[in-house]
């Protein structure tokens, strides 16, 4: 075996050993991972701030949260639904009424909210920015 095949094969063994590794032990930050998926979303923790004041309806919510547009607030309340981090309700009223409110699981979020804003305040840049344009 010349010189060039051995670091091949020497590379393909550290590989298999890599995989073999991955799925005998779950990383240190799968659970990290999972959360970051769900609370990754664009604007997801701006919705969650909002609604830890209490349920609020879609217009409201469109209202208090001026710099996201329409479409965005609807996508991020769909996939935090998903995620079981909102509940959706719909009254049977003329026109429909829905609301939103976080469910157990988004309300024990918001301690971890509370951490992030301390940090912020600490080692955030300090514009504390006001935009008043709709943006994605």
């Amino acid at each position: 075996m010349n010189e060039q095949q051995n670091e091949q094969h020497n590379g393909q063994k550290i590989e298999q050993q890599l995989e073999q590794q991955k799925d005998q032990q779950p990383s240190r930050f799968t659970n990290i991972c999972s959360v970051l998926e769900i609370l990754g979303a664009k604007w997801a923790f701006l919705v969650i701030a909002e609604l830890s004041a209490g349920p609020k309806r879609f217009n409201q919510l469109n209202r208090d949260m001026k710099v996201v547009k329409t479409q965005s607030l609807t996508d991020v309340l769909r996939h935090l639904e998903r995620s079981g981090i909102v509940r959706r309700e719909v009254f049977p009223t003329v026109p429909v009424t829905v609301e939103y409110a976080l469910t157990e699981k988004g309300h024990g979020f918001q301690s971890a909210l509370k951490e992030m804003e301390k940090w912020a305040v600490k080692w955030g840049d300090g514009t504390n920015n006001d935009p008043r344009e709709k943006i994605g």
